[in-house]
């Protein structure tokens, strides 16, 4: 390739690559004015950076190919669609990423340009998804190389390789760096170039870990044998023969001759582990592998609350992107906060606040789109209702419209009314949670249906809370609440028309799903309507979990119950979905645009079943006369990690001093937490040697979330990275686990290495 260029990714001659190599002239749309600027890939295939045309502004990363979600051509963004008017079609593309980003929307200046970009960078994405992880740290070495060598003559001097190794996390003494890089500087001109640096690098990836576990199995050859594999997959607990074996070898080995003698060195076995067939994860999990024939209420759902909103529901952007990222996330059931809207348009948006709004319309069009990209199985639309009965009728007809036939408006043939049907059953289709009129609805127009059970369980609660004695806090809580709702209704006085009466276009489209008050667990019980639900505060809900458990357990083996987070939360923070899960709540409605541990939960619960957004519950909470399950204890010893992430970047001198805490989420009686000691200064491949052991008494339900942190003594600790996983999809044996950021970004290469051990009683 020209200027000596190394290939991304091996697409050397690929046209559209090398149009990107280049560079064009394309246009950021994110307002009525959109700036020029030069966009080049780099020379390792996986970074974008552009240059100010006419400042002499250093250039900029502006984002790698690793944290693409994907890319759309033409107006298929809200951006776009807003302001890419002037912009033809065909020139326009929008990048999605990964995590809380916003999008990024260009226009080229031809159509032919913005195709190469599409298809390069569809292109890249491919290639990388197909990388090994040895490829992967070449990568991003690779790249700490390019930022490492000031001076950019492709050869670094030892203050360059100091400088390097900070960037990288390491705090290494500098008598041993220098013997080190003495060791690899074979020409003796006190700098390291071409095979010298390999050399270096190659050195600091080593895996002592690795070695023994090796040499452990190879014996004095140190090579493996088909048979002496075999050994290992046995005590692994997988597929133990000799011809799967020989199976791996033929995958992973990299040595030709090696590989045809059925024989696996260091390296091989280095890239078998870190490979997928080496993850935490059950490979088998990563698909649909469950029954998916049973009734929607034996499955916890995977539920957004607030779904319209990118940041807090008090001042935060409503935006139809928020639906599109929960959708391709898998969730299956999104909230619609239905307002009136002017020029009779209904509108979705936090009502009585200051977040902005969308037409309900766009909103439908998005959901159309992506509703089944990520998962065939069937969306729920919560329906949140303030519209007058013009705009409900409106909303009916948008509905018809614009999802067709994805539409769910009659009951399935031959469907036994005293059961709900299943996800196989409903695939591809688009349920309405809302409320119906009674039957025969020959009632004239404007017909009172029940009240909206959320409004009305918000303002019961708003009474319990005015006669309780509430906790400090929570009454604190409150009256910012009322503090912030007068003035914000002072500056935006409420639009709502009687919302208790419903329009007959908009009852006919709720078939399964009937929004009702809880008429309570005794009533529930003895006369179940499995197509009505009810919705619950987390309060409520836990309170009935305290007051009558078991019963509530017994109502969620039959009916679907909604959970959603107090509305007295005005930065949209989320509550604990485990005791939601451990009732059996199916819809525990989280707020997909709010990072923390609850997300990370809901992130690992539906990870388990190829993340289609439906998870079986287990058969204890399906049906009261299944036995309960069986204990089980969890041994997972800690052994390295690897490249964990520098957290200041900024700052030079400094280095992550980092532990593992491990935490078992489940039924109160297995919840808990362990934790590592601490490694100063190593965030490249620190070694803890130590193991957590937990009793479990439902492993069934629980969650096993991994967590580094980077240890302070002064201050709170700072967050590194995390993986959640359900603990029935956690594989036995040595592991990696490939670590997450906060908003569930890879992290990649930063990985963990455990051994797992479960013994069932």
């Amino acid at each position: 390739m020209e200027n000596g260029r190394k290939s991304p990714g091996g697409l050397t001659e690929d046209e559209d690559i090398q149009l990107m190599l280049r560079g064009s002239l394309l246009r950021k749309v994110k307002s009525r004015r959109a700036k020029e600027r030069l966009y080049r890939l780099q020379e390792d295939g996986m970074t974008v950076w552009f240059e100010r045309r006419f400042r002499r502004a250093p250039s900029k990363q502006i984002f790698s190919v690793m944290h693409i979600e994907g890319v759309r051509q033409g107006h298929q963004s809200e951006g776009l669609r807003k302001y890419g008017g002037s912009f033809p079609e065909r020139h326009c593309f929008t990048i999605v990423f990964k995590g809380k980003r916003k999008n990024l929307d260009l226009a080229a200046r031809g159509e032919e340009d913005a195709q190469h970009w599409v298809q390069g960078l569809t292109k890249l994405m491919a290639r990388l998804q197909a990388m090994n992880q040895r490829e992967k740290l070449d990568h991003w070495i690779h790249g700490i190389l390019q930022r490492a060598d000031k001076n950019k003559d492709n050869k670094m001097c030892f203050q360059e390789v100091k400088s390097m190794l900070r960037m990288i996390n390491i705090d290494m003494n500098d008598i041993y760096a220098y013997k080190l890089f003495k060791e690899c500087d074979r020409s003796g001109d006190e700098r390291l170039e071409g095979r010298e640096l390999e050399e270096f690098c190659r050195r600091l990836l080593r895996r002592p870990e690795l070695e023994e576990l090796f040499g452990h199995y190879s014996g004095e050859d140190c090579v493996l044998s088909a048979e002496e594999l075999r050994e290992f997959l046995r005590d692994q607990g997988e597929e133990a023969t000799l011809r799967q074996a020989r199976a791996i070898i033929h995958a992973h080995e990299l040595n030709e001759k090696a590989r045809q003698q059925d024989l696996m060195m260091l390296d091989g076995f280095m890239m078998y582990l870190l490979s997928a067939a080496g993850d935490i994860l059950n490979q088998e999990h990563t698909k649909v592998h469950q029954d998916m024939s049973q009734p929607l209420c034996h499955y916890f759902i995977s539920s957004s609350h607030n779904t319209y909103l990118t940041h807090n529901q008090i001042g935060g952007t409503s935006s139809t992107e928020a639906y599109v990222r929960a959708l391709m996330t898998g969730c299956r059931c999104v909230e619609l906060d239905c307002w009136e809207g002017a020029d009779g348009e209904p509108v979705i948006y936090h009502g009585h606040t200051l977040t902005s709004k969308i037409l309900f319309r766009d909103v439908i069009e998005s959901i159309r789109d992506y509703a089944f990209k990520r998962s065939p199985y069937p969306v729920i639309l919560s329906l949140e209702n303030h519209c007058g009965l013009e705009q409900q009728a409106t909303m009916a007809r948008h509905m018809k419209a614009i999802l067709g036939d994805m539409l769910l408006t009659q009951p399935l043939d031959g469907q036994d009314p005293d059961n709900l049907p299943s996800p196989e059953q409903l695939k591809g289709k688009v349920l309405v949670k809302g409320k119906k009129l009674p039957e025969p609805w020959g009632e004239p127009r404007g017909v009172t249906a029940a009240p909206d059970p959320e409004e009305e369980e918000e303002e019961e609660e708003k009474k319990e809370e005015e006669e309780e004695v509430e906790e400090e806090e929570e009454e604190e809580e409150r009256l910012q609440e009322r503090s912030s709702q007068r003035s914000l209704q002072e500056i935006q006085p409420l639009q709502a028309k009687d919302a208790s009466q419903v329009a007959p276009e908009l009852s006919a489209v709720v078939v399964y799903c009937q929004a009702v008050p809880f008429p309570g667990l005794a009533q529930a019980l003895q006369h179940p309507r499995p197509c009505e639900m009810s919705s619950f505060s987390e309060r409520k809900a836990r309170r009935l979990i305290k007051e009558a458990g078991p019963a509530f357990v017994r109502y969620n083996a039959r009916q679907l119950s909604r959970i959603y987070p107090l509305g007295l939360k005005m930065n949209s923070s989320n509550y604990n979905p485990q005791e939601m899960w451990n009732a059996g709540c199916q819809l525990v409605a989280l707020n997909f645009q709010t990072p923390g541990y609850e997300m990370d939960l809901n992130a690992g619960r539906f990870l388990g079943n190829g993340c289609c957004g439906y998870v079986l519950k287990p058969p204890f909470l399906r049906s009261p006369h299944v036995e309960g399950p069986r204990c089980l204890v969890l041994h997972i010893r800690v052994i390295t990690a690897q490249q964990l992430p520098k957290l200041n970047q900024e700052k030079r001198s400094s280095i992550v001093d980092p532990f593992v805490r491990v935490e078992i989420h489940g039924v109160p009686a297995d919840c808990s937490k362990q934790q590592t000691g601490y490694r100063s200064n190593n965030g490249f491949n620190p070694r803890w040697e130590e193991t957590l052991t937990f009793q479990l008494q439902a492993p069934e339900l629980a969650l096993v979330r991994f967590v580094v942190e980077d240890h302070d003594s002064t201050s709170c600790n700072d967050f590194v990275g995390q993986f959640t996983l359900p603990l029935a999809s956690m594989r036995e044996g040595y592991r990696h686990i490939h670590l997450l950021s906060k908003d569930g970004a890879s992290l990649s290469p930063a990985t963990l290495f455990v051994h797992v051990k479960c013994k069932r009683h």
